[in-house]
């Protein structure tokens, strides 16, 4: 089970996923084809947050006039099944492992990731 969620428009996205071979990878554009419950709840089992697969920068926040602060874990899942660019991405799913997100720490991860399977 190894996918990714991503923005096709996004040019970060498309930077991350052009450095991996992810030729036997899923690939999931989360705009024309949105995360299921089932999808947010298998990332929420790795994750073990729902907040940490929440994007605090997407423009829906502002135009849905949401207070962050008053979010809950709960709200967090409704938010990410409401609207596709609440989702922080892009999202890597291994089936044991979840890489989020475009930090430089997550990237390292990812990328250490990538190279142990090339040991293989």
């Amino acid at each position: 089970m190894k996918k990714v969620f991503y923005l096709k428009t996004c040019d970060t996205c498309r930077k991350i996923l052009g450095q991996y071979d992810t030729r036997n990878w899923e690939l999931r554009e989360i705009k024309t084809n949105p995360i299921t419950e089932e999808e947010v709840e298998d990332m929420y089992k790795l994750s073990g947050s729902y907040e940490a697969l929440f994007n605090k920068k997407s423009t829906q926040i502002k135009l849905q006039e949401i207070d962050p602060k008053a979010l809950q874990e709960k709200d967090y899942k409704e938010l990410l099944l409401d609207h596709y660019t609440f989702l922080k991405r892009p999202v890597f799913l291994t089936g044991n492992e979840i890489f989020i997100g475009n930090d430089k720490a997550n990237l390292g991860k990812l990328k250490e990731y990538f190279f142990s399977l090339k040991e293989d």
